[in-house]
C-alpha cells in the first residue's frame, strides 16, 4: 500500500478489461464508497498499513500509475464473502443485493482469487475527497 510513506489505492491490473477504470469512474461519481480484497492476499505489513489508513487520505491510482483522485478512509474491518457486511455491499454499488455483490466479485476475480463462503475479506470504507 505505501511507498515512501504514501497511502494509496490502485485499481486495475493488466488484462482487466477496463474494470479498474470502471471502478475509478464509480468512485468519481460517488457510487463506490468501499473496496475489499481477500485477507489471504495481504502480507502482515500490508494488513497493518491498511488498518492504520483509517482517517487518512489516500491517492487513488489507475493501473498505469496515474493519480486520479483522493479518498479518505472511514473504516477498515473484516467480513466473510458468504455473509458480507451490508456496508460493503452498499459501498460496492449493489444496494442490499448480496447475491449480486457475490456474483460480481466471483466474475471480476475469476482466476485471481478463488472465493468461498468462508473467505475473509478486508473492507475499506471511504469517501471521495477530490
Amino acid at each position: 500500500m505505501s511507498d515512501s510513506n504514501e497511502y494509496k489505492m490502485i485499481f486495475g491490473w493488466e488484462d482487466d478489461n477496463d474494470l479498474g477504470e470502471m471502478l475509478i469512474q464509480q468512485i468519481l461519481r460517488g457510487e463506490k464508497t468501499a473496496t475489499c480484497a481477500p485477507k489471504e492476499e495481504y502480507s502482515a505489513e500490508e494488513l497493518k498499513e491498511t488498518y492504520q489508513s483509517v482517517k487518512k487520505t489516500l491517492t487513488v491510482y489507475d493501473k498505469e500509475g496515474n493519480a486520479r483522485c483522493k479518498v479518505r478512509v472511514k473504516e477498515v474491518f473484516e467480513t466473510t464473502f458468504g455473509n458480507p457486511d451490508l456496508r460493503l455491499v452498499r459501498g460496492e454499488g449493489n444496494g442490499e443485493n448480496v447475491k449480486q455483490f457475490q456474483e460480481n466479485h466471483k466474475s471480476d476475480w475469476h482466476g485471481i482469487h478463488e472465493l468461498n463462503d468462508d473467505s475473509i475479506l478486508i473492507v475499506e470504507l471511504f469517501e471521495l475527497v477530490t
